[in-house]
């Protein structure tokens, strides 16, 4: 049995609709050689589960190769993007599109096998109570292969100054790999969300968390894509960071403001 790490659930007497349709997003931008390896791999390990292919023209001909795959399979469907616009833009069309046409889960999965398809089940699993699942590098049971030990610190180290800033009792707000219940992502205002890269998950980690959805983390291991460059550089990094510090800094002041008022409440008694 998986251990997971969550906050603390709500009253019993919530209770949650079965998850009976699941469709797994997957955004890709020069993936050609990855999406048929991995779209086979989600097949076999959730067989009742549609992909759809978010594709941002790619110039290596990916939105191709989804095209074909899609024409051999009918749980396979593709959304052509003018351009690269970032992966939270991808993702939010991706939410769109599975709200509009019914899913009752929407999995987040990257098209390099970086997230690996045979942990869908626990994670699937683990969603029937709750209302978002994160797939944890950094809890019990979770773990990272072919990382350099300078990037394995850089991502332990941002998840340890986001939990910390932001007060979220999650280990890896920034993973990539995670379930929805669509129930859930109706209720975080998707059409403020502006955030790319890595923040574009602790965006959405933390409205879930304002929202009181119960948030689960469920151990993955996660391996460094064996083809083609990461999407990871200077610009995301630079983003991601300064964004989750002003989120952090008002974080801290509405805290702040709060205390300020019961004392300010206690004194008038």
């Amino acid at each position: 049995m998986s251990r997971r790490n969550s906050l603390p659930p709500e009253p019993a007497t919530t209770t949650r609709e079965p998850i009976e349709r699941v469709l797994v997003c997957i955004p890709t931008y020069n993936e050609r050689e990855n999406l048929p390896r991995i779209v086979a791999r989600v097949r076999e390990h959730a067989p009742g589960a549609d992909i759809l292919v978010l594709d941002d023209n790619s110039p290596d001909g990916t939105g191709q190769v989804a095209d074909e795959l899609a024409a051999a399979d009918p749980h396979v469907h593709v959304l052509h993007r003018l351009g690269k616009e970032g992966l939270g833009r991808a993702y939010l069309a991706g939410f769109d599109w599975a709200l509009e046409h019914g899913y009752d889960a929407i999995v987040e999965m990257d098209a390099d096998g970086s997230h690996q398809p045979e942990h869908l089940g626990a994670m699937l699993a683990a969603a029937a109570d709750a209302d978002v699942v994160i797939g944890s590098r950094y809890v019990p049971g979770g773990g990272v292969v072919n990382w350099p030990a300078s990037r394995k610190a850089l991502s332990m180290g941002g998840n340890v100054y986001t939990r910390i800033l932001l007060g979220m009792p999650i280990k890896d707000a920034t993973a990539g790999y995670r379930v929805y219940r669509a129930s859930a992502l109706r209720g975080l205002r998707l059409e403020t969300v502006d955030s790319q890269g890595y923040c574009f998950q602790v965006d959405l980690t933390r409205r879930a968390i304002r929202e009181r959805l119960r948030v689960v983390e469920v151990p993955i291991t996660f391996v460094e894509r064996a083809i083609g460059d990461s999407k990871m550089n200077s610009d995301v990094a630079s983003e991601s960071l300064k964004r989750i510090t002003r989120w952090g800094v008002q974080h801290r002041l509405t805290q702040a403001r709060r205390a300020m008022g019961r004392d300010a409440k206690w004194h008038t008694l």
